[in-house]
């Protein structure tokens, strides 16, 4: 089974910066994509970047600039480097894992959720 567990969540104020970090374990190897999404209270989840191998990423438009994802392969560990800060920003962050691209696993059966980390911005 695989398991995802997020850290590096908190509180700060708006301009300051955290790093979010996810480890995948269990049976998963060269995972496709790897992600962060958002939920906000009252909200719907969104995502917020991914980085898809080798080294492709994506993130959503109101956190370019702003925030850096990237992967340490080896160690099946995905970060989110959020600096600046805003208030907007506050979410329940949750990693994704997709273990194949879309044509080889087209319903995403191998995808994988973790329970979330908590992101607070105060102004």
């Amino acid at each position: 089974q695989v398991q995802l567990v997020e850290s590096g969540g908190g509180l700060v104020q708006a301009g300051e910066s955290l790093r979010l970090s996810c480890a995948a374990s269990g049976s998963i190897s060269n995972i496709n994509t790897m992600g962060w999404y958002r939920q906000a209270p009252g909200k719907q989840r969104e995502l917020v970047a991914t980085i898809t191998a080798p080294d492709s990423t994506k993130y959503t438009d109101s956190v370019k600039g702003r925030f850096t994802i990237s992967r340490d392969s080896a160690k099946n560990t995905v970060f989110l480097q959020m600096n600046s800060l805003k208030p907007e920003d506050k979410a329940v962050y949750y990693c994704n894992v997709r273990q194949y691209d879309r044509t080889t696993d087209p319903i995403g059966k191998y995808n994988y959720w973790g329970q979330g980390t908590q992101v607070n911005v105060s102004s």
